[in-house]
């Protein structure tokens, strides 16, 4: 088995303020999975599952600032379409749109729960 990331989690203060953010912004489906205020996450269309995720409870406050556990990047086709989605919604832009050559145009943003969260509308030429 190759070492593919396969599962990510949100963690949240407000599961439901955060279920709200995340199918707003990007069109993502929840399920109920697991213990109470817990949530699969599909990113994919229908027929599609995408990258699986969860979305839970957070298990300890954040105290201070820094960023917690892994820094995710979202693949958009319209960056500012979801950026303008993201401030709409309660997000936070941290680090405004930016060009990387021959890799697309990223911004990070905070969302609801005070996760950093990457964005980037990939480049079509761009190969992963």
């Amino acid at each position: 088995m190759a070492n593919h990331v396969r599962q990510f989690a949100i963690p949240a203060d407000d599961v439901e303020r955060a279920r709200t953010f995340y199918a707003a912004v990007f069109d993502w489906h929840f399920e109920p999975w697991g213990p109470p205020n817990s949530y699969l996450i599909r990113t994919g269309p229908e027929g599609d599952r995408g990258l699986q995720g969860a979305l839970q409870l957070r298990e300890e406050d954040l105290i201070g600032g820094g960023l917690r556990g892994f820094e995710c990047t979202i693949g958009v086709q319209d960056l500012d379409e979801i950026l303008d989605k993201i401030e709409a919604h309660g997000g936070r832009i941290v680090l405004p749109r930016f060009h990387i050559d021959a890799v697309g145009h990223l911004s990070f943003f905070e969302d609801t729960e005070r996760n950093r969260v990457g964005v980037m509308q990939y480049e079509p030429s761009y190969r992963f």
